[in-house]
């Protein structure tokens, strides 16, 4: 109980140096290291966290990086079109990668102003360490406050305590963890507890995008992310200074988020996300033998640079014809697709009708699929709907023989006219 003050003072001197530091990296147009991360040690005290100040990445191209990282996507943030992809669907350990789906939760089902009051458990000395904001038992702190502590420093206490707060214990708030991954059809991934340390839940790196956009459309998810430092608030005890351990918020221009994450069985993770002009992309980084940090930098650099966004198709847009009972049936676009194509690479088009389609078909009515590819690669579909229906050809009138020499005849005059005409 003596050193806890001290502990504290400690720390927000600390943090006093990291702020001023902060304030004289951005007048900087070069990107600047972060300053050490003040991480509590057990017993008081803290101690700065070995993360790396520079990025090794090749120089920005076309070209796809080699990694070293055992599974990696990258893809569009908004539109979630995947453009590049190693082991996307391997199950790993994910270790803190987890409260990304913590934090998607406690946005969907609270309100950010909500109190929790920590328990013993969300307190336990079980959670101290390298990546716990040091809660105390019956300590009362916001919602919003412990959602900084998760994102940023990775604490594990605090996802504890917002666990048991959303759904009354840390075993129900699991469940409702997989019950919102089967609904987000999330098929490789599983969850054994709200912060990671088990090593028992996994995910796959195209799992993981997926669940990171899903995010980023919750309340405050995007803003929490992007901050490099926060001051946490109690409604008990001295506040405290978090610091996000994602350094590319300070080494990589246009970082936005998200999370990172080291077990020794899931080795070293990171989800990236970073923004430039109207691109948005996410780059997931599992089971690295070092920092992830240069793998993810190198394929954001490959997207940003590799990719162009364009309109490929626009809602109503004529997009050919197909043969139905030997009719020709208009067809057009059903939506636009804006997407992110590989630059000076030409796209291919083919629409593709459904089986047993029956005539008439119903004008709007959904007949096939426009399928959108570059480069050898699948980019989008969009659906191809009927535009117009043209009338069944006249039965005519008079004996068989004679409607059968009147088409003979009209064929004729039909392939003169397309010759001569």
């Amino acid at each position: 109980m003596t050193r806890r003050p001290a502990r504290w003072v400690a720390l927000g001197a600390l943090a006093s140096v990291v702020v001023v530091s902060f304030g004289v990296a951005g007048a900087q147009t070069a990107p600047q290291p972060p300053p050490p991360t003040p991480v509590v040690q057990p017993g008081g005290g803290t101690s700065p966290s070995p993360f790396p100040s520079t990025l090794r990445t090749p120089a920005p191209s076309a070209q796809i990086p080699e990694i070293n990282a055992q599974a990696a996507v990258l893809a569009d943030l908004d539109t979630g079109q995947t453009m590049f992809a190693l082991h996307p669907d391997e199950r790993r350990p994910i270790a803190s990668l987890t409260k990304i789906m913590t934090a998607l939760l406690v946005g969907e089902r609270t309100d950010p102003t909500d109190v929790v009051t920590v328990s013993d458990q969300a307190a336990s000395g079980r959670l101290a360490g390298i990546s716990a904001l040091g809660l105390k038992p019956g300590e009362r702190i916001r919602v919003n406050e412990l959602m900084y502590a998760l994102m940023l420093q990775s604490a594990n206490d605090a996802a504890v305590a917002l666990a048991e707060h959303v759904s009354g214990s840390e075993d129900a708030f699991v469940h409702d963890m997989n019950a919102r991954a089967a609904r987000l059809g999330l098929d490789r991934t599983h969850f054994a507890s709200p912060n990671g340390l088990d090593d028992d839940g996994y995910s796959s790196a195209a799992d993981l995008a997926w669940l990171t956009r899903v995010a980023y459309r919750t309340r405050g998810f995007a803003s929490i992310v992007a901050t490099r430092f926060h001051t946490v608030t109690s409604l008990d005890e001295p506040s405290r200074i978090v610091q996000n351990r994602n350094i590319l918020l300070w080494l990589y221009p246009g970082a936005i988020g998200v999370k990172t994450g080291f077990t020794s069985p899931a080795g070293f993770c990171v989800v990236a996300t970073a923004e430039r002009e109207d691109q948005r992309l996410v780059a997931v980084v599992l089971g690295e033998p070092g920092e992830p940090f240069s793998d993810a930098a190198a394929l954001l650099n490959y997207g940003f640079r590799a990719f162009d966004r364009r309109t490929i198709v626009e809602e109503g847009e004529r997009i050919g014809a197909a043969e139905v009972d030997g009719r020709s049936i208009p067809l057009v676009a059903a939506h636009t697709f804006r997407g992110l194509v590989p630059a000076d690479r030409p796209i291919h088009r083919a629409v593709v009708l459904d089986d047993r389609v029956a005539y008439p078909p119903a004008v709007g009515a959904r007949i096939g699929v426009l399928r959108i590819s570059a480069a050898g690669s699948a980019l989008a579909e969009v659906p191809a709907v009927v535009a117009s229906v043209p009338p069944p050809p006249p039965t005519g009138s008079g004996p068989w023989w004679a409607r059968a020499v009147g088409a003979v005849v009209d064929a004729g005059v039909a392939v003169v006219d397309a010759v001569v005409g």
